[in-house]
């Protein structure tokens, strides 16, 4: 396993739409199981297999607070189950330090292929339901701040490249 950079905003990666994964096979999970080490190194709930550089429709997640109980979500597809929205403030890996409120579906219902290619379905709600909305955004190229307007886009956009530029490239004693 190994820890992947991060893709950041204004990266045009994360814009891409991310293509269906055909199999489920031990590749695939060498990537999701790097995206887990990934995520629990940058202390997120999830993350889209885009935002490490790679376009295939694969999230994984980890909502538990022991931070223990990772999930895997292979071609995901969701379909809202009310029309009421709820809203939740939201923030992102590759929007380092950003939040503000979204508004989505309070309540999906969620099919996947898991970590073995089985087939899953089962329904979202509260954090579950806002988290695999915004992984599934990624893997249609919108990033949560794509919800706001445009002055808190800009904004966003310029703290995060001010940060990228504080913390600096990674050296190559740091690798």
């Amino acid at each position: 396993m190994a820890i992947r950079e991060i893709l950041t905003v204004p990266d045009p990666r994360l814009k891409l739409v991310s293509k269906p994964v055909d199999t489920v096979d031990d590749d695939l999970r060498a990537l999701m199981d790097d995206m887990v080490e990934t995520m629990y190194a940058a202390d997120g709930i999830g993350l889209a297999a885009i935002q490490v550089g790679v376009d295939k429709r694969v999230i994984v997640m980890d909502l538990s607070d022991e931070r223990n109980d990772p999930r895997f979500y292979v071609n995901p597809v969701i379909t809202p189950l009310t029309e009421d929205l709820k809203p939740y403030q939201e923030g992102c890996l590759s929007v380092p330090d950003v939040f503000d409120s979204v508004e989505r579906p309070k309540k999906v219902k969620l099919e996947y292929l898991d970590y073995d290619g089985e087939k899953r379905e089962e329904i979202a709600e509260d954090l579950f339901a806002v988290c695999i909305q915004h992984e599934m955004d990624h893997l249609e190229g919108v990033v949560f701040i794509d919800y706001l307007s445009r002055l808190k886009r800009d904004r966003a956009v310029k703290k995060v490249q001010k940060l990228v530029k504080q913390r600096g490239a990674p050296t190559e004693a740091a690798e």
